[in-house]
C-alpha cells in the first residue's frame, strides 16, 4: 500500500497533527518506509496510527527502526514490580499482577504529573526525541492525550520576548514537577537520580531549522533569575504555549499507536476514572545529545 499522511484538521487547529495509512506497524519496515515517517514527524510533530494491533516486541521493532531507544528510567516503580522491560514505559494503572493500583499508591500519584504539560525526558540530560504511545487498553470516557506545538507557540511571540528567550537556559527535574502537585515523597537517591539538568528555552529543529519552545513542568528555574521570577515567566509562556488554537487534543480508540517529537511539542494526560484499566505502553526515543548542543 502506498503510504500517506493526512493532516487531521487542516482548517482548524489540529494542523500539526497528521494520519497516517498505509503501514502495517506488525511487519517491520522498510528504509523507504522509515524515511517517509521520519520525514512526516518533520513536517507535523505528531503522527498518529490507526489499527495497529501490535505486541510489545512489534512496537520495540518499530520504535528502534527510527533510531536508539532510551531505557524508562523516569518512572519511580521498582524493578522488581515493573510489568515490562526497561525498554518500555508503563503508563498505565496497573500493578505487576494487572491489578489496577489503589487511589493513594504511591505510583499512582507519582505518575499524576502527566497530567501537566511536560516533554518526555527533559529531566534528563539527554532528553528524549521521538515518544511512541500505543493504547493496549483504554478507559470508557476520559484519558485523552492533549499536545501543544511549540513551533508555533515561538512563532507567535513579540519580537521583545523572542529576544529575551533566545538563550535562556532553564533547569529541570521530575522533584519540580511533582511539587506542583504536592507530591514530595521522594527517596535521597531520588532526589540524586533527578538532580535538576540544564536545557535550553530555544531550540532549532536539526532538520527543519525551524525554532521552538522547550517548556514543560519540568522545569522549575532559569540560570541567573531569581526563582520565583523564573516560574512566573515560565508559567506565561506555557500559558501562552496552551492556548486551545494551538493545541491538538487526541481521543483515543483502541491500538491506536500516536508517536510525537518531544523537541518540537509538550503533551498532557487527561483525567479519567481511577477505578477503570488504562493500559499503555511508551517507547521513546533518545534525543541522543543534549539540547544545549542544538542552539538557535
Amino acid at each position: 500500500m502506498t503510504i500517506d499522511i493526512q493532516p487531521i484538521d487542516p482548517v482548524n487547529r489540529a494542523f500539526f497533527a497528521g494520519v497516517v495509512s498505509g503501514l502495517d506497524l506488525s511487519r517491520p519496515l522498510s528504509p523507504q518506509e522509515v524515511a517517509t515517517v521520519h520525514a512526516g514527524m518533520d513536517e507535523f510533530g505528531v503522527l498518529v496510527f490507526h489499527d495497529q494491533k501490535i505486541n510489545d516486541d512489534q512496537q520495540l521493532v518499530f520504535s528502534r527502526s527510527l533510531g536508539p531507544l532510551e531505557l524508562a528510567t523516569g518512572d519511580i516503580a521498582a524493578p522488581e514490580d515493573r510489568r515490562v522491560s526497561m525498554d518500555l514505559n508503563d503508563i498505565s494503572n496497573l500493578d505487576k499482577n494487572n491489578k489496577i493500583l489503589a487511589r493513594d499508591d504511591r505510583r499512582r500519584l507519582f505518575g499524576l504529573g502527566n497530567q501537566l504539560w511536560h516533554s518526555d525526558s527533559s529531566f534528563k540530560e539527554i532528553p528524549a526525541k521521538y515518544s511512541l504511545l500505543s493504547a493496549r487498553h483504554i478507559p470508557p470516557t476520559g484519558g485523552n492525550t492533549e499536545f501543544a506545538d511549540m513551533r508555533a507557540a515561538y512563532d507567535t511571540l513579540d519580537e521583545a520576548t523572542k529576544h529575551e528567550v533566545h538563550d535562556l537556559i532553564c533547569l529541570h527535574s521530575q522533584i519540580f514537577s511533582r511539587g506542583i502537585l504536592g507530591f514530595t515523597d521522594f527517596t535521597d537517591a531520588e532526589r540524586e537520580k533527578w538532580a535538576p539538568v540544564r536545557q535550553r528555552l530555544v531550540r532549532k529543529h536539526p532538520t527543519t531549522g525551524r525554532l521552538s519552545l522547550y517548556l514543560a513542568s519540568h522545569a522549575g528555574g532559569i540560570e541567573g533569575w531569581p526563582v520565583p521570577e523564573a516560574r512566573a515567566f515560565l508559567r506565561d509562556l506555557t500559558e501562552h504555549a496552551t492556548q486551545r488554537q494551538l493545541v491538538y487534543a487526541h481521543v483515543w480508540k483502541p491500538h491506536d499507536l500516536v508517536m510525537w517529537d518531544n523537541r518540537v511539542t509538550m503533551h498532557r494526560a487527561r483525567r479519567y476514572d481511577y477505578a477503570e484499566v488504562r493500559d499503555m505502553r511508551r517507547t521513546t526515543l533518545t534525543n541522543e545529545v543534549s539540547s544545549l548542543e542544538q542552539a538557535p
